[in-house]
């Protein structure tokens, strides 16, 4: 499973509309960047208390990337 397809995977069991849930590759400064996009009424579930499942997502993400040697950030886009 690629990085894209995770994030894409993850965020559509989180949110009430899974529909809604666009993943797009870009390239940034500092390498490849995912961007997360979701409607507004499920912004707070993608990011969750504190912070705290944007940042498990983005472990998650780490790892993949750790494991693929190939570094991506998430940036999740209201």
């Amino acid at each position: 499973m690629q990085q894209k397809e995770l994030v894409e995977y993850i965020a559509k069991s989180l949110v009430d509309n899974p529909d809604q849930v666009e993943v797009r590759e870009s390239e940034g400064e500092q390498g490849p960047v995912l961007e997360l996009s979701v409607s507004k009424e499920d912004l707070g579930k993608i990011i969750g208390k504190q912070g705290r499942t944007a940042r498990a997502i983005r472990t998650l993400l780490g790892a993949v990337s750790a494991k693929a040697k190939n570094r991506v950030v998430l940036e999740i886009l209201e």
